[in-house]
């Protein structure tokens, strides 16, 4: 069957978002260029089939975005990577992945290395031709990370000053002994603030546990938890169902399922389940929230970091109404600015802090 022509590759019109995509597949190229030009916001400004021709490419032609595959002859898209980012300072770039470990692993290789995002390259060819979420994903992501871009110009003449972000080390950590449970929630960037926050655990002995949801599909989850142990140097691994919350540990919602906590009796344990997506989402960090709440009362520490969407709003709100502390972090260190503003909107927070605060806060609270 004819796909018909691929959609313009001509530099967008102002206003509109200029990506260019990078795969060695052609039939692949067009059928992501079919469902961005469903979208009157993304113009698809070039294409390129490896590493190579996309360096040269940006030198001819500005783009806001690069959706940029792994594997690839020539130069594969973690080699390309330093030199698109280089290329174009500030430019955003969303891996397209393979749902393998190989391709887990080498996709947290470009995010340490500078990758926004990352997207999963789907097995199926109706969710390629923009039959599936795929379609959806891909759209977001790319209008998520390009959302600054995208801000109508200031209006003329004088405006209220806007609120100024809280400073590094101004939040007083709760006092001792009130605090029993860390949870955190996090999506696009997250990996990379994460593991920011791990690394100012390194050689503390947390008194209590930590709870992290971070979006992401299975096979990934497993390795975010490698990634935060070495970063840490704190045991870290996907909760498993049944298992006894234990202070000192780090546990990651896994792939594709909720994690929740329960308790029974004086202790806390951990519950995964197949509950339907929240806020499109699974693992969410709302049904989390809500269930520490539950479980541990006012005794929860709340941090919504990075990510689209608004996942975490309403249940740190629900963590903030009984007692427990919630704070986001602020615009300027995001990468998305979607969940945290959720949780800000919510007026509940203790105090909405730029990431490094945000690891000292927590380094001060959990040693």
């Amino acid at each position: 069957m004819s796909l018909g022509p691929a959609p313009s590759t001509n530099p967008a019109p102002n206003g509109t978002i200029k990506v260019m995509l990078v795969d060695d597949s052609a039939i692949v190229r067009g059928l992501v260029a079919r469902i961005l030009a469903t979208e009157p916001l993304i113009t698809v400004a070039a294409q390129a089939s490896n590493g190579e021709q996309a360096i040269a490419a940006l030198a001819r032609t500005p783009v806001d975005v690069v959706v940029l595959d792994i594997e690839m002859p020539v130069m594969d898209g973690l080699t390309a990577l330093p030199g698109i980012l280089k290329a174009v300072p500030g430019i955003k770039v969303i891996m397209l992945s393979s749902l393998t470990q190989r391709g887990a692993t080498v996709t947290f290789q470009a995010l340490k290395a500078g990758a926004a995002d990352y997207i999963p390259k789907p097995s199926a060819s109706s969710e390629m031709s923009g039959a599936g979420s795929f379609k959806r994903e891909l759209i977001d992501k790319i209008k998520g990370l390009a959302a600054r871009r995208l801000r109508p110009a200031a209006p003329a003449g004088p405006t209220p000053a806007a609120p100024r972000p809280a400073a590094p080390g101004t939040a007083t950590p709760p006092s001792p002994g009130s605090i029993d449970i860390l949870v955190i929630g996090s999506s696009t960037g997250g990996p990379q603030a994460l593991f920011d926050i791990a690394t100012k655990l390194k050689g503390l002995r947390p008194r209590m546990p930590i709870l992290i949801t971070q979006h992401m599909p299975a096979t990934f989850t497993g390795i975010l938890a490698e990634h935060i142990a070495s970063s840490s140097g704190l045991p870290a691994a996907e909760g498993v169902d049944g298992q006894k919350i234990e202070a000192g540990r780090i546990y990651i919602a896994p792939g594709g399922r909720h994690m929740l906590v329960e308790k029974r009796g004086p202790d806390r344990f951990i519950k995964i389940t197949d509950d339907p997506p929240e806020n499109f989402c699974r693992p969410a960090v709302d049904p989390m929230f809500r269930s520490v709440s539950t479980a541990y009362g006012a005794k929860v520490m709340a941090i919504v970091l990075t990510g689209m969407g608004s996942d975490g709003g309403k249940g740190g709100a629900v963590i903030a109404k009984g007692g427990g502390l919630l704070y986001a972090q602020d615009e300027a260190t995001c990468v998305v600015y979607g969940m945290p503003a959720a949780a800000a909107q919510t007026g509940l927070c203790k105090a909405i802090l730029p990431l490094p605060a945000i690891g000292d806060l927590i380094r001060k609270t959990v040693g």
